[in-house]
């Protein structure tokens, strides 16, 4: 059988979880991941672990942070001035917003809310989490 190697193209059946034991993404009831090793699609850890696996193999991996979205930087926090949202957002702690600055587009979160003003989180939702995932490959080209 052929292992997983860098330039494979793979496909994998996986569940994600969170320390807490939380399950945040998993493809049990639809198709296998398919991505190409070595291709920086996926987060680094994931990559890893999925080389030198076999189809048919299975393993559960824990990723550390730093392996996987990075550690939560405060300095992606900050706040804008309510009247600056358009008229139609109401917005709700949790709730994610699309910003568009200098020309870029990035996905941000409502993290706090004041009469006046709204605090903003541009770290990946997962940012600062350790992720444990169960995999299965399925399939090595």
């Amino acid at each position: 059988m052929t292992q997983a190697q860098t330039g494979n193209h793979v496909k994998v059946h996986y569940t994600g979880r969170l320390d807490s034991g939380q399950v945040f993404d998993s493809s049990a009831d639809r198709e296998p991941l398919e991505f190409t090793l070595g291709q920086g699609q996926l987060i680094a850890g994931f990559e890893a672990a999925v080389t030198g696996m076999q189809p048919g193999d299975k393993k559960t991996v824990t990723i550390p942070a730093e392996d996987a979205y990075g550690t939560r930087q405060d300095d992606l926090l900050f706040s804008v001035e309510r009247a600056q949202l358009p008229d139609h957002i109401n917005p709700e702690v949790g709730q994610q917003l699309q910003v568009s600055q200098d020309g870029q587009s990035s996905v941000v979160t409502v993290s706090e809310l004041t009469d006046t003003t709204i605090t903003l989180d541009a770290n990946h939702p997962l940012a600062g989490e350790n992720l444990t995932f169960d995999l299965e490959v399925v399939e090595v080209a």
